[in-house]
């Protein structure tokens, strides 16, 4: 399996992971700080990918749009952490697919 191609299926496992639910919000403040923390990890695994990738290759791998999409859920995950009692809203959805 090449390397780049763990990337989404780690990113699926690392937000798939449930946040165990406590009635202690500093506990789940203090667990989705560290998904932004495991999220902002990525950035070197994502670099290293992006290194290795055959430029050469007909379908190339968008590390921008996977970029985009982290960043958009690490500061959906920091809205909520600044600001728990707002009211739920609609963001724009993942692009998800990060094929060329």
């Amino acid at each position: 399996m090449k390397r780049h191609l763990w990337l989404p299926s780690f990113l699926l496992i690392v937000l798939m992971t449930p946040v165990i639910a406590s009635a202690d919000t500093g506990a789940e403040r203090d667990a989705l700080a560290k998904v932004i923390h495991d999220l902002n990890a990525l950035e070197a695994a994502i670099k290293q990918a992006e290194a290795n990738a055959n430029p050469d290759s007909r379908i190339r791998f968008r590390y921008d749009w996977l970029r985009q999409d982290l960043k958009q859920i690490k500061e959906g995950i920091q809205a909520h952490i600044d600001s728990p009692q707002a009211h739920p809203r609609s963001f724009p959805p993942l692009r998800g697919d990060y094929r060329r």
